[in-house]
């Protein structure tokens, strides 16, 4: 007997007859004997709605009710499922977040869990329950509603799964796994059978919308197997411990089943036109001059991501050009120019027609020329580079938007990433 938590999105759980696909799965797993727990979503584009309710309520709507409504959604799908499941003859329950005591900070709207309490949970499985559970919420030291930040439920699920001892967490979503790029761009990409946390994780963080990044971060921390599965496959579809979806898992038990070491350098090329780039011209050159630019935006929590600083000028000061998320955009204009005398800047340039191509693979730590292929490989393209970041395992590069599409192609080329079978 295993056990097993199932995690199903937005889209898997968009309407009543969905719901009851997916009760008809759960009720396969508990039919082979597994117990099983189940994490959702709320009904795609349901979130959206609730938020739009409180900005129309207020601009300055307080954090903790905004908490108490956009939980709604998780609420809702919880009991409809329960519900789909009992008709089918399924003994099951609903738990919120402050019935099972997922445990959370108090930072309303991105909570972060610090435990669960198993005591009720572990009686409800014991006693041949599926408990269904709703993702992105849980409650704080002082009893209020608390909810993870947008794609919390991935975490919710990987959360459950750590407290659980489960043998794996199953993600079923509108993808069937994780490809070396995006399908819609390459359709010879090809699916891949396993990926380290490690490798998921920069992936997650550099575009690839598979997997949300706490949940990645979350999984690798508590060695919590993920599999990444596709929720619209027919019912006779193979149980899901056979189905040939994508396993994320610790670095050792990747190379096990990797037959060729040598050719095993990048796992995948990921994309992100998310990006906003930003440059300060005519900043001193002087000590303690990049800290007067990055300090606030990191007390307003910006996340900066590339950063170059130019040759410094002949009148004793610098260019400093780095990227932010484009939704960030606007507040880091505002948040520089009131430091602005501070700093000491002449201009601030700022463009959003900017796109993040990323090579990322855990081969790149034994092996040299991954960037250079990288950089060639654009150049010969006529694709200007216009920013550089690298970590062990990923090589970034900030390029013109317009030329995305035509970067991951030949990238994917570049490194031999073409599955041999478009069906494959």
């Amino acid at each position: 007997m295993a056990r097993i938590v199932m995690k199903f999105g937005g889209t898997s759980m968009a309407g009543i007859e969905r719901i009851r696909s997916v009760a008809a799965r759960v009720k396969r797993e508990v039919a082979a004997g597994n117990q099983v727990a189940v994490v959702v979503s709320a009904m795609a584009g349901e979130t959206d709605r609730l938020v739009g309710f409180c900005r129309e309520a207020s601009s300055l709507y307080d954090p903790k009710e905004y908490d108490v409504v956009v939980s709604a959604g998780e609420q809702i799908t919880s009991g409809l499922l329960a519900i789909a499941l009992q008709a089918a003859g399924v003994p099951a329950r609903s738990w919120l977040g402050w019935q099972l005591a997922i445990s959370t900070s108090d930072a309303h709207a991105s909570a972060r869990i610090q435990d669960i309490d198993m005591a009720a949970l572990e009686a409800s499985l014991a006693a041949g329950e599926v408990a269904v559970i709703p993702g992105f919420q849980g409650v704080d030291e002082h009893g209020r509603v608390t909810t993870l930040g947008r794609g919390g439920s991935d975490t919710s699920a990987v959360a459950m799964a750590a407290a659980m001892k489960a043998d794996r967490c199953d993600i079923y979503t509108d993808v069937d796994g994780v490809y070396t790029t995006d399908p819609r761009i390459v359709p010879r990409a090809r699916k891949l059978k396993k990926v380290t946390y490690e490798e998921m994780l920069e992936l997650a963080s550099v575009g690839a919308k598979v997997l949300q990044t706490r949940s990645v971060g979350l999984a690798m921390k508590e060695g919590v197997r993920v599999q990444v599965l596709s929720s619209f496959t027919g019912e006779d579809a193979p149980m899901a411990d056979t189905l040939p979806g994508t396993m994320i898992v610790g670095e050792d038990e990747f190379w096990e089943e990797i037959d060729d070491m040598e050719s095993q350098l990048i796992t995948g090329i990921a994309h992100d036109k998310n990006e906003a780039k930003i440059t300060l011209v005519a900043v001193p050159d002087k000590p303690g001059a990049v800290a007067a630019i990055f300090a606030p935006l990191a007390q307003a929590n910006i996340n900066v991501d590339m950063i170059i600083q130019n040759i410094a000028h002949a009148a004793g000061s610098t260019d400093v050009t780095f990227t932010v998320p484009a939704a960030d955009l606007a507040r880091s204009i505002e948040v520089l120019n009131q430091g602005r005398e501070a700093i000491g800047f002449a201009e601030l340039v700022h463009d959003t027609r900017v796109a993040k191509i990323s090579v990322v693979g855990v081969g790149m730590r034994s092996h040299a020329g991954v960037a250079s292929t990288m950089f060639t490989t654009l150049g010969e393209r006529g694709i200007n580079i216009q920013a550089i970041s690298t970590s062990e395992i990923k090589v970034s590069v900030l390029i013109e938007e317009d030329y995305t599409e035509l970067a991951v192609r030949v990238l994917h080329t570049a490194y031999g990433l073409e599955a041999e079978d478009v069906a494959a």
